[in-house]
């Protein structure tokens, strides 16, 4: 198993994104969150069943790696059985385990995990695998041009246009609209926006709000039909006109 941090990555993993490691082996947890830190992931660990579902419920991940066999009388399985079941977590979920025999994998995937991956393995693997995991769940993978009414955005190219004129944005305005569009018509609240933007390194109150009143001020504010919609105390989101 290659555990060296100074291996090259194959590619650069999704920004401000934390991970909750659960494995009972501490010097392979430990192996492992310094080669997944080492590539800008936030890294939460439990070395138990208790603690992991704990964790899961309590606080907020992009995704889960999980052993199946842990100490505390509750296993892998169970505790991807009640995160589904139970807490109606949607979390990605990548299985980390010695087991390799056809069943082991598909109770894996019958509990509710996204993935699977069979000790001993590779870090780039395991990398690459959480990267795919977390952008399937933004909707990263595929989406190149997202359009909502008259506004569109390339992500390839970075250009933003709405009634065919070009709209220059900031780095952090791009983000934002980024995240909105991808996940428009829902809700995203002002918690997620935090989150993805900054990590957990979340500056004072005023600078989301000030980033989005330029954002609102490009997109919006020249035209006849505003996209953005403020749900007070809430969140923010994208909306086509009725």
């Amino acid at each position: 198993m290659d555990v060296s941090p100074a291996n090259p990555h194959n590619q650069p993993s999704p920004r401000n994104t934390s991970l909750l490691l659960v494995e009972d082996h501490k010097n392979l947890a430990q192996a492992v969150g310094a080669y997944l830190e080492s590539s800008g992931f936030t890294m939460d660990y439990a070395y138990d069943g208790l603690c992991a579902l704990h964790l899961a419920a309590t606080q907020r991940y992009d995704a889960i790696i999980l052993d199946i066999t842990l100490p505390g009388g509750i296993d892998g399985l169970e505790i991807c059985r009640r995160l589904r079941k139970d807490a109606r977590l949607s979390t990605p979920i990548l299985m980390l385990t010695a087991r390799d025999q056809l069943q082991d994998k598909l109770d894996g995937f019958q509990r509710g995990a996204d993935d699977y991956l069979v000790k001993p393995f590779e870090m780039p693997e395991l990398e690459a695998r959480i990267n795919a995991l977390v952008r399937r769940e933004r909707g990263e993978l595929d989406e190149s041009v997202y359009q909502i009414h008259d506004l569109t955005f390339n992500t390839n190219t970075m250009q933003v246009m709405r009634q065919g004129r070009i709209i220059q944005l900031s780095p952090t305005c791009l983000r934002i609209l980024r995240i909105l569009m991808r996940e428009s018509p829902n809700l995203v609240t002002r918690e997620q926006l935090e989150h993805e933007l900054w990590g957990e390194l979340i500056p004072d109150s005023d600078t989301l709000r000030s980033h989005l009143y330029k954002l609102r001020k490009k997109i919006d504010k020249p035209f006849a039909v505003p996209l953005l919609e403020t749900q007070s105390g809430i969140g923010y989101r994208l909306i086509e006109p009725n």
